[in-house]
């Protein structure tokens, strides 16, 4: 059995009600939509935000996840997916997941709004049931990934980010969503303010890790999705390279910043780049930052009894770090 089908034993029948939920949340009396979610629907990830908030769920209650668990997983996936639709338009890219996006099967302007679509659905979900409290989680989540990317965006133009400025980029962009399923699996099922903050916090320390293990395979050969120094190319300054940034003579420093922003399509400078970081230890760095993170993650579950539920949450905190892709 893989690692993800052990994290998805506790929560199995959860999740098979989930998917078929997940895919009526979609529906619209459109054909060309309904063929458009029904693509995106059979080429599904590993859907990690939902199992987060089943899992958060059942193990701040013993167990218990209702309606509005369901609402608030189907609601992120909604959100989630379009964010995913929209970064492919953005980015120009035309594989998502080994498959086509939806940008290079139907062209960017039916993207855009099917995006547009899944996110209003999301929205609606919360609104129609009067899961106020949840989409409050939500929306917030929302506000900062695109504060995220924007921020991300600013600061590659000049190449001045500083470590706290990464993680400011890395906590909205990508932490923040997760940290908002934990919270609301936990919103869902309790009124405990302590709590849910609890789980919101832990959501975040492993969005970080995740993040950070993310940039490192920027700087292996692995096959993972994406080519070997897309992000150099891309003018992303992820952690190792600030690190050395930081560490490395102002000739060095002068080299890299050159390299990035003005050779950083040139194959050869690139490998150059990711030897230097490498051999400056870039990498080591960075990994030291993601295990502290994941440490930190782990100590919030300490509140919590022994249970099938923690033990996968466990399982999954030490994925985010371990895995290969």
């Amino acid at each position: 059995m893989n690692i993800t089908s052990q994290i998805k034993q506790p929560i199995l029948k959860e999740m098979e009600l989930f998917e078929k939920k997940f895919y009526q949340s979609m529906t619209s009396q459109v054909a060309l939509l309904n063929r458009i979610t029904y693509y995106i629907v059979n080429r599904k990830g590993k859907q990690m935000r939902p199992m987060f908030v089943f899992l958060t769920s059942k193990m701040v209650s013993a167990g218990n996840v209702n309606e509005r668990t369901y609402r608030g997983a189907c609601v992120i996936e909604l959100i989630h997916t379009a964010t995913l639709v929209h970064d492919d338009v953005v980015d120009d890219s035309n594989r998502r997941r080994g498959f086509f996006s939806i940008n290079a099967l139907w062209k960017n302007k039916l993207a855009v709004l099917v995006g547009d679509y899944l996110l209003s659905k999301g929205l609606l979900l919360s609104i129609d049931n009067g899961d106020f409290d949840l989409l409050r989680i939500i929306s917030v989540a929302v506000r900062e990934m695109s504060e995220g990317e924007l921020l991300q965006i600013e600061k590659a133009r000049r190449l001045d980010i500083t470590e706290g400025i990464y993680y400011e980029i890395i906590r909205k962009k990508t932490a923040t969503l997760i940290a908002a399923c934990c919270a609301l699996g936990a919103k869902s099922v309790i009124e405990d303010d302590v709590q849910v903050e609890n789980m919101r916090k832990f959501g975040e320390l492993i969005g970080m890790a995740f993040q950070i293990k993310d940039d490192l395979f920027d700087y292996t050969d692995e096959a993972i999705g994406k080519p070997t120094g897309i992000d150099i190319k891309e003018q992303k300054m992820t952690l190792p390279l600030i690190y050395v940034l930081n560490i490395c003579t102002s000739k060095e420093k002068s080299w890299l910043i050159n390299s990035i922003k003005n050779h950083n399509k040139d194959k050869k400078r690139v490998k150059e780049v990711i030897a230097f970081v490498k051999d400056n230890n870039g990498l080591l760095y960075a990994e030291e930052k993601m295990v502290q993170f994941q440490q930190e993650a782990l100590l919030l579950l300490n509140y919590y009894p022994k249970s099938d539920f923690k033990e996968a949450l466990i399982l999954m905190v030490n994925y985010v770090i371990e895995r290969k892709k």
